[in-house]
């Protein structure tokens, strides 16, 4: 999918929208329809654009406090053409790449590295060739089924956890075993944007009216007599509304829609998942650790607790260590203190390394599940879900309301590309409805 032109600029003239939410999927729908000549109105909570995509700059690097990779930069992956349209730069980060520890600190050996890929790659396999497409298993319960031996492999584990838990925003105690690779990607190794991945929202503000510091806390809407969007500086009245807030949001029902979501809408919301993933940029005067590295894989315990760590000197002159908090634990990462935060990441690293472990120069660090904006990272499949509850959300609620994000595409859920498209595919629907 590719940004509509002005092959059809002015056809919604008159026209008003009102969009809620400044990241990429309100971005991409405003920018869309007032291409088309629409008037619109964008309405975001926080005090700055992005959303789930922001880039600080403060470590003298990059830390990306929401998403990190292009997942798959091919020419066709519309987050890598918004990021070429502003000459962005990217370094390909490399799985391969990674060393990888025990517990005790010692480093795999070949064979426990065989024996955790031959693991981890023998369950999905599984799946695969066995489980039916309603098959309401966990991904835990899958493995357990499989060859519960492999629960007990910490090496096994650690794989589920820092490669799937990290991938799918999930545990997978919760994750659904069919679903959770059912989707799709664009197959090009994965890349970092050097120079900031928040630059490529850039050109979709241009002209855009985007109120920020707006908090929505309800939505009206009748067919035929558009919508009333209340905010706490007031109401904003259109023809349509695209929403694209987090799930989170509208799973604490944070807005309250008028009249309520049909119940099909409100259904999958409740039974849609919604993880974190925890990030801990921990920078230093001198680096202890082999710089080549890009990853650093550590078994750990709890499962899920800093167990993923990028090394910023592959692609920066920063000594920054990125550590990663995923499944069950990142809720409990994103509840600490940054002090206790930092404390609990150093303690894994000098799992690896000891004394040699200094004291950070700086810390920066997120915490998505408590954010009152977000409550969480992004959407994940669980036990018994369908990819309708993604892409049935979609759907036009009385031909004047629409939902939009990352938990509306089942496809490319989770992802800046999958949002970007779920909200031209809105933009396309109000045009279509006024065509």
């Amino acid at each position: 999918m590719t940004p509509i032109g002005r092959a059809r600029a002015q056809a919604l003239e008159g026209t008003k929208v009102v969009v809620i939410g400044a990241g990429i999927a309100g971005l991409g729908a405003a920018h869309t329809l007032r291409n088309q000549g629409a008037e619109v109105v964008v309405l975001e909570g926080k005090p700055h654009i992005g959303g789930r995509l922001l880039t600080d700059w403060s470590m003298g690097a990059p830390f990306e406090v929401g998403a990190g990779w292009i997942h798959g930069p091919e020419e066709e992956n519309p987050s890598r053409q918004l990021a070429d349209a502003v000459g962005a730069e990217y370094v390909v980060t490399e799985d391969e790449n990674a060393t990888y520890f025990l517990s005790n600190g010692n480093e795999f050996a070949e064979e426990d590295y065989e024996e955790m890929s031959d693991g981890w790659e023998s369950v999905l396999e599984h799946i695969d060739r066995n489980f039916e497409n309603n098959d309401p298993r966990s991904l835990l319960k899958a493995i357990r089924d499989y060859d519960s031996d492999l629960l007990d492999d910490p090496r096994v584990m650690w794989a589920f956890s820092a490669w799937t838990e990290f991938s799918k925003g999930g545990p997978i105690e919760d994750l659904s075993a069919v679903l959770f690779n059912a989707d799709k990607a664009f197959d090009t190794p994965d890349v970092v944007v050097t120079t900031g991945y928040d630059k490529i929202l850039t050109p979709l503000t241009e002209g855009l009216d985007i109120r920020l510091s707006h908090t929505v806390s309800g939505v009206a809407y009748e067919k035929g007599d558009g919508v009333a969007v209340e905010t706490d500086q007031g109401v904003f009245e259109g023809d349509y509304c695209i929403c694209t807030v987090p799930l989170g949001i509208l799973k604490a029902e944070k807005i309250a829609f008028d009249p309520p979501l049909p119940q099909r809408y409100r259904n999958s919301i409740d039974k849609l998942g919604f993880g974190s993933v925890t990030k801990l940029a921990l920078k230093f005067a001198e680096p202890f650790w082999d710089i080549e590295t890009q990853y650093f894989g550590i078994v750990t315990e709890p499962k899920g607790r800093w167990n993923y760590w990028l090394n910023y000197r592959t692609f920066s002159e920063e000594n920054i260590l990125l550590g990663l908090s995923v499944g069950a634990y990142a809720p409990i990462a994103d509840r600490m203190t940054d002090a206790e935060m930092t404390e609990d990441g150093l303690d894994v690293l000098r799992q690896v390394w000891g004394e040699d472990v200094g004291t950070p120069t700086q810390v920066l660090a997120t915490h998505w599940a408590t954010d009152p904006y977000t409550l969480g990272a992004y959407a994940y499949p669980r036990p018994g879900n369908k990819k309708s509850d993604y892409d049935g959300l979609a759907r036009a609620i009385e031909e004047c309301l629409f939902l939009a994000g990352e938990h509306t595409l089942f496809d490319y859920a989770g992802t800046t590309h999958g949002a970007y498209m779920s909200g031209l595919r809105a933009a396309e629907a109000v045009i279509e409805l006024e065509s």
